[in-house]
């Protein structure tokens, strides 16, 4: 949840980078594309295809971050209605996904003779029942595309983020609630840190990931406060312990991303900004669509592999021009899918879809 007055310069560069270390992952990671790029570039596929799932970390960062910034961005509880704040994320997040999901399993059915191991067999009403809710991976139901795990995730931490607030503003009757929700999302990101986090069957649910979307959320409210240095101190200090306890790769990801945050914002407020302002639009070109990268491209990845599977005597400059065809035509359609499919449903009005749900 963005501000959409005013971009961050330094955010867009963050998501940008991500989607692409994202997309360019999977395409070392399925079918004869990656099978070509690892013959032809073995230790750059090879890093790309074991680390590059990594990026997602920064998303949850920077997700945290811009949820926090915008249902309390001066530090002040919560104002929206829950069940319309999560009914907006649910239609934002689902109505984008579902498309890109038709568009797979279209790609799916086209490839089916060429690239058969990963067509999707089988696909049942409760399975896709369960894709529309977002709840295929808390259900076993195996998912029918790439990347659906996040998104379901992504609106569990958002709706963890919301409860908390909530319990706060009614839980408490006393001028500090200001700090109260901060509080408890900080609790929230330390039980996931040394509890939740180091359980990977628990790798289906919110409080998995809690720490990093946490470790945003908390980068944000640390900026608006005046002793923020010693709370960044603390917090650096909290993650260490964890790490110390049980490293874990991605956690240290997440924690490098949030310090990074914290220093660009401290720079913006001084007015002296971490990227040009020349920089910014093109930024914002490259990081709008993210989103629609992150949903569309794997379709584009399916059609790519197949092209390739009909080519046995293919040459390995002709696999990496599809690699990179592939790349560049899932860059290109992404801005359309926004313009024409995420951005109609992120502008949708819930409380004309569900008027109980308006608030006084």
């Amino acid at each position: 949840m963005s501000n959409p007055v005013r971009r961050l310069p330094h955010i867009d560069a963050l998501k940008a980078l991500a989607a692409q270390v994202i997309v360019l992952h999977h395409l070392v990671s399925y079918g004869p594309i990656a099978r070509v790029a690892h013959a032809a570039l073995p230790l750059l596929a090879g890093v790309m295809h074991q680390y590059g799932r990594m990026a997602v970390q920064v998303f949850l960062v920077v997700g945290g971050y811009l949820s926090a910034r915008g249902l309390s961005p001066r530090g002040q509880a919560l104002q929206a209605g829950v069940p319309e704040l999560l009914w907006r994320r649910y239609l934002r997040l689902t109505l984008p996904f579902l498309a890109a999901l038709a568009l797979t399993l279209g790609a799916s059915g086209l490839i089916a003779s060429s690239w058969p191991e990963l067509v999707p067999a089988n696909i049942t009403p409760g399975q896709l029942v369960a894709h529309a809710l977002l709840l295929h991976d808390v259900l076993g139901y195996e998912a029918l595309t790439v990347g659906a795990w996040y998104v379901a995730i992504d609106l569990q931490l958002f709706a963890l983020l919301v409860g908390l607030m909530w319990l706060a503003r009614r839980g408490w009757r006393h001028p500090s609630r200001l700090v109260v929700g901060p509080l408890l999302v900080g609790a929230a990101m330390l039980a996931s840190a040394f509890v939740f986090n180091r359980q990977p069957g628990l790798d289906a649910f919110g409080p998995y990931f809690f720490v990093s979307y946490g470790l945003g959320a908390l980068v944000h409210w640390l900026g608006l406060w005046r002793h923020r240095r010693i709370g960044l101190a603390l917090l650096v200090a909290a993650i260490g312990l964890a790490l110390w306890m049980d490293w874990r790769d991605r956690l240290a990801l997440a924690l490098a991303t949030a310090l990074w945050l914290a220093w660009a914002d401290a720079r913006q407020a001084e007015g002296r900004p971490l990227l040009p302002e020349a920089w910014a639009p093109r930024l914002a070109a490259w990081a709008t669509p993210s989103y629609a990268l992150f949903l569309l491209h794997f379709p584009v990845l399916l059609l790519g592999n197949a092209v390739l599977a009909q080519m046995p005597n293919a040459t390995a400059g002709t696999g990496l021009a599809l690699l990179l065809a592939t790349w560049l035509l899932a860059n290109r359609l992404a801005r359309p899918f926004h313009r024409w499919v995420e951005a109609p449903a992120a502008r949708l009005d819930p409380l004309a879809w569900l008027p109980r749900l308006r608030t006084a």
